[in-house]
């Protein structure tokens, strides 16, 4: 087992850790849309906040050396199912080769009251 730990995706706010890696695979907590540099929300609106969400998703996969068509299974929460459309366009915009298999449900809340929140995990070369 190995811990991810990286500055380039928000720092564990609680008792839990960015990723860990165990038997190949990379088992990453959930993202929302906070600017590692400032710890602050990104964005008022489900596009720029799916955005910073998958630029996070970005770094914690660098951090393991992994990368995004190595995604295998996503989980996404979403405190609106009525954003779910213009979710999807910024989901195939960072998802535009190898696309994982996929849960996608609404929510009543989200930490920090963000839109989304999504889970990874992934496949990591060894």
């Amino acid at each position: 087992m190995k811990i991810i730990q990286t500055t380039d995706a928000p720092q564990a706010i609680g008792p839990y850790v960015q990723g860990k890696i165990v038997n190949g695979f990379l088992f990453a907590s959930g993202q929302i849309p906070l600017d590692p540099a400032t710890g602050e929300i990104v964005g008022d609106e489900i596009r720029s906040q799916s955005r910073r969400v998958f630029m996070n998703i970005e770094g914690l996969l660098k951090a393991a050396g992994s990368e995004k068509d190595a995604v295998v299974k996503t989980t996404c929460f979403l405190k609106n199912m009525d954003d779910f459309a213009a979710f999807n366009e910024v989901y195939a915009e960072f998802f535009n080769n190898e696309l994982p298999a996929r849960s996608a449900v609404e929510v009543v809340r989200l930490p920090k009251d963000v839109l989304i929140e999504v889970e990874i995990i992934a496949a990591v070369n060894s």
